[in-house]
């Protein structure tokens, strides 16, 4: 799934804050390089899920990327296997977003409530901090709440015109997922999301 971040000491703490938040995972391995896009894999302890990251770097600056992520509908499209995506609330630096994901058959789809936690750094940086709630709504009868979400998008500007993003996600799909699917997931997911993301905001 959203497209979902003042001195230098707290642009650090932030940061750490934002590795922790994904669930332990240490140990990444380069999965996929193409097109200017790396992804990286980590096994995360106690969970049958990879934690994924996502590198590229993008021709724009960071009040463009900022802007795409922020029109909640309108970055649906770009995000890998959405279906439908709404702002919930949203209150100062924190948004709550609904997603539907669709899923390949015989999967059923899967939804989400995201909490958004958006921090700027002393150097230029956005951090966009990721939180799945899945007790904020009522579960749909015809879709699967994910469990859980933890991750990170992070924006820092490179200087020329480029910014280096970075996605990172930890997920628990919940019910039955088949092995095939989320070992492609897990790829597809941040390649597909950050390969729009980058096309769209280089046409601007």
């Amino acid at each position: 799934m959203l497209g979902l971040t003042r001195a230098a000491a707290a642009a650090c703490g932030l940061a750490v804050l934002a590795q922790a938040g994904v669930a332990q995972a240490e140990d990444w391995q380069l999965a996929k390089e193409a097109d200017g896009i790396r992804i990286y894999l980590s096994a995360v302890e106690g969970s049958r899920y990879k934690a994924y990251r996502g590198v590229t770097t993008i021709k724009s600056d960071v009040a463009t990327l900022r802007g795409l992520q922020e029109d909640v509908q309108g970055s649906c499209p770009w995000i890998h296997a959405c279906a439908e995506q709404s702002l919930l609330k949203h209150q100062g630096r924190e948004s709550w977003v609904y997603t539907r994901f669709d899923m390949p058959w015989p999967v059923t789809a899967r939804d989400s409530i995201l909490h958004v936690v958006t921090e700027e750094g002393a150097d230029g940086s956005l951090t966009r901090k990721l939180e799945g709630l899945p007790q904020y709504l009522p579960e749909a009868k015809d879709h699967v709440r994910v469990d859980s979400l933890q991750g990170f998008w992070r924006f820092v500007p490179k200087g020329a015109g480029e910014v280096e993003v970075t996605y990172q996600v930890h997920t628990e799909p919940g019910g039955s997922v088949p092995s095939w699917l989320a070992n492609s997931f897990v790829v597809d997911a941040p390649f597909n999301t950050l390969s729009g993301l980058r096309r769209l905001a280089e046409k601007r």
